[in-house]
Order: structure tokens, then sequence, then C-alpha cells
């Protein structure tokens, strides 16, 4: 597809691994910008082998809009090739340990010196400064410092953990967020400037009112399995032939909830009339909408939330979410040209934008510096022989 993305005419040079930067890479992809990937030559991004199954898909979806060069960021000529590149971008995207482009001779001043319009988002377990800036961080780590682990799972049991890495998926929205701001300002002053965009601090933000909460009161939230403390009913519930998620935590909704059980006058029970009543009870709430809703099937279910107007839905696995007539009604599952598997469903670009609509216009590279040429010689002006030697050298 042709590039009707917000982010036409900028260009990213994308340094990161694994999931973070990357990540935050493919959101700016999607966005309409030019996404360099620098991969070390041989080896690539380890997210090319990351994945269920025994074809790793999960690099089709994450390297998306981006063109692949190698370089060896290591040695001397691949720090020299690489600082280049970046001088005719207006973004870069890193997520290597703190101290390690400073090591690379690619710090921020010795970049804003030459391209002092760059803006640089810099994704790491603790952030740039702080006596934890040195350590190594994954994803996981941050969710356990910034509170998500432990308040996820039993309570009888240990801390659980979602089934993807959102500690690193926040973290590089983040940085995304910096960047889009950044740019504004740029825009205002000519300048760029250094996003510091730490794991923990971005599962931190999401953490609702757990720290005023321990500040306030001294409640120290704890592991609730499938609901919510205090907000009620909201849950999953089961059904004849499956589960069904109900959220009727407001007044006016739970009273339209009780009619369509056919229990009208729960609605007024002082037991549950009111927000504050429902948290009180909401173990013994849920066990009764439980009771209730075992006696219908999935269908029947969502056929009185509808007609009552009660928010509620399905619980989808990837089979339901691509027979779901909304998600193709608005294209939030496409189906993408691999270079490697052919045709593959993956997620769409989001959000979605009036006028400058956001895609994905180029499938995932398949082969690590497979656009050396196009980028080295076409955009920096390199010599085929020059960039032969680099490579015989192991330098790309």
């Amino acid at each position: 597809m042709s590039n009707t993305g917000a982010l036409k005419g900028l260009r990213v040079v994308e340094l990161g691994q694994l999931l973070a930067g990357p990540f935050c890479g493919q959101l700016l992809g999607d966005m309409g910008a030019e996404v360099i990937k620098v991969e070390p030559p041989g080896m690539g991004d380890p997210m090319r082998d990351w994945g269920q199954g025994d074809d790793k898909v999960n690099w089709e979806v994450i390297a998306r809009n981006k063109k692949s060069v190698s370089a060896n960021l290591r040695v001397p000529e691949g720090q020299a090739l690489v600082r280049k590149l970046i001088d005719t971008a207006d973004i870069l995207v890193e997520n290597f340990k703190p101290g390690t482009l400073e090591k690379w001779g690619l710090g921020p001043d010795v970049l804003h010196a030459t391209n002092p319009g760059l803006i640089i988002a810099r994704m790491s377990g603790y952030g740039q400064t702080g006596p934890y800036s040195d350590r190594a961080g994954f994803g996981g780590i941050g969710e356990a410092m910034g509170g998500w682990r432990y308040i996820v799972g039993e309570p009888d049991r240990p801390p659980s953990r979602m089934g993807i890495s959102i500690g690193d998926t926040l973290t590089a929205t983040y940085g995304c967020m910096g960047v889009l701001a950044a740019l504004h300002h740029r825009a205002q002053t000519g300048k760029g400037q250094v996003i510091d965009a730490a794991l923990y601090e971005s599962v931190l933000q999401v953490m609702e009112s757990v720290v005023p909460e321990y500040d306030h009161m001294g409640i120290i939230r704890e592991r609730s399995g499938s609901f919510l403390p205090g907000i009620a009913p909201s849950n999953v519930y089961q059904c004849s032939d499956g589960e069904y998620m109900i959220g009727a935590n407001k007044d006016a909704i739970f009273k339209r909830l009780a009619i369509a059980m056919g229990r009208a006058e729960l609605g007024e029970d002082e037991r549950y009339s009111t927000h504050i009543a429902r948290g009180r009870n909401q173990i013994e709430l849920d066990a009764l909408i439980n009771e209730w809703s075992k006696t219908l099937t999935v269908d029947e279910v969502d056929a009185l939330m509808i007609e009552y107007s009660v928010p509620a839905g399905r619980v989808y696995r990837a089979p339901e979410m691509l027979e779901d007539p909304h998600f193709q009604a608005r294209e939030a599952i496409i189906e993408v040209e691999t270079e490697r598997f052919g045709k593959l469903k993956m997620q769409s670009a989001f959000p979605k934008f009036s006028a400058t609509p956001s895609g994905v216009r180029s499938p995932a590279p398949s082969v690590i510096g497979q656009h050396n040429d196009e980028i080295y010689e076409g955009l920096l002006g390199m010599e085929a022989g020059e960039l032969a030697d680099l490579k015989q050298a192991g330098v790309v």
C-alpha cells in the first residue's frame, strides 16, 4: 500500500533488539515513518527466532514496515558507519543498557553535535540515571518492580504474569508517545532531545491508585484473582457452554443487568444498589450472577446483554477474533504477504486516523542486511567496492 501515514517523511534509525525498542519502531513505522533497523551481521535481532510453534512468526509483526541493514557496532568502522546513518535521521530508537551508546561513541552529545534536531528515544530497565541505571533489565523485572506482578494472580498462589511481554510494550508505547511530543517541540525550536523511558516507570504509570492508597490509608493492594476489588460486578462468568465477561459496575447498568436476569429486585436491594455496597458484597454478588449465567448458553447471555445495553463480551482467542464480523468490518486483523510464510494474518495498525491512515506498507525483511545496498549506497553514497570491503571485514 502507499504511505498515507502521519509520520511520512520522517526517518527512524532503530538500534534496539528484542522487544521494547523494536516495538517502538513498529509503532512509528505503522504511522508512516521510514524505519531503518540496524542488526548485527550474521546474527540479527533475536526476535527473528521468537514465538511459539516451529515457524517463528513474531518477527513478521514487529519488523513490518522496516528496512534491515547490518552493522557491527562493536568495532570502530561499524560505529562510524551508523553515525553517518544517524546523521540523516529524525529519530533514533535504542534499548541497550545505559552507557552502551556512549561506549560506542554514539552518545547524545556526540550525535547532537552533528544532528541537533535528532530525537533520541532510550528505553532501559531502570532509566538512564539513578543508582540502578547500570543494572540489566527485562520487561518482567520492570513488571515486578513497578508493582504489576505482585497484584496479578490468585491470592493463595505466587504472582502470575500476562501471557505477553506487557512491560516491554508499555515502555515502547511511552517511548513512542515521547517521540511524538518531542516532534512538536522540535517544530517550534528546531532542537531535538532525549526521551528516557524506563521499564519499571512505564509499568508504574498504569498502576492507578496503588501508591496513594498506601500513602494515605496504609492499604497494600493484594492479588484478587479474576476481579478488581470494589468494582462489581465485573468478571468472567460461566455459561453452560463457555465463559462470558460482564461489566455492570455502574448503578444504572447494574439495574439493567438485574432486569435481564429476571431479578429486578436486586437493583433495589441495599446490598447491591450502590457502587460501594456492591464492592462490599462482590464475592456473593459474583456467585449469584454465576449461578444465573450457568443456566444459559453464551449466545443466550450475549443476546440479553445486548437487549438491555449491559457492557459485556465474549472471551476471545485467535480463532474467535478471525471469525468476528466486527473485527472484519473494522479491519482490525489484516492479511500481509510475507517473504517467509506467504499470506499471514496479524493485527492492523492502531489507532485509526481519519486523514492520515496508518498501515502495513511492507513485510518484515527476511534477510539480515537486506537493504544494505539501498541504504549504504543509495542514501549514504558509498561505493560498491567500499561496501564489499566492509562486508569482507565483517563490519556489515
